[in-house]
């Protein structure tokens, strides 16, 4: 029996806002311990408070998705700052009911059902785009990923019918 083992990194682009909200949290957080040194407590508060935000928004902000297809199970991570895992979404070609590019027509039919959008994608706007439509019961989501050709043909030997490359 085939077994396939595929694994893809992508990672998101870091919108340019977000550059400027982490040096504005840090010059804040640079006040606060300023504030903190020639203040009593309140000011070690807001200290501790604009550093852990500075650290979350910063944290948040490098996202990097990981792409796994195990024997027919595709599981999808979010990686923050390099550091932290998180599992998004994993499901099993059974469930998936179509795989194709974003922009394809075969997609239409499934549009219409306005599926909960789940996007880990690079948000690159040259980069090219692969939607899955799941189903898992009464429930529809629509999947925006970018598997690389290697997964892509994992996907088509093991679901040649609904792969639409």
């Amino acid at each position: 029996m085939n077994e396939f083992y595929v694994e893809c990194l992508v990672r998101r682009r870091i919108p340019f806002y977000s550059n400027i909200i982490n040096i504005i949290m840090g010059a804040v957080t640079a006040i606060c311990i300023l504030l903190a040194l020639t203040t009593n407590i309140i000011g070690m508060i807001l200290m501790f408070l604009s550093g852990f935000a500075t650290y979350l928004l910063y944290r948040n902000s490098r996202v990097e998705f990981e792409y796994l297809y195990v024997d027919k199970i595709l599981s999808i991570d979010k990686i923050f700052s390099m550091s932290k895992r998180k599992k998004a979404w994993e499901g099993t070609m059974e469930d998936i009911q179509i795989i194709a590019p974003s922009d394809s027509h075969a997609l239409d039919e499934y549009r219409s059902l306005k599926p909960k959008t789940m996007d880990f994608s690079s948000r690159f706007p040259e980069a090219k785009t692969y939607t899955a439509i799941v189903r898992t019961g009464s429930r529809t989501i629509q999947i925006l990923f970018e598997p690389d050709e290697k997964m892509l043909h994992c996907f088509r030997q093991t679901a040649p019918r609904k792969v639409i490359l």
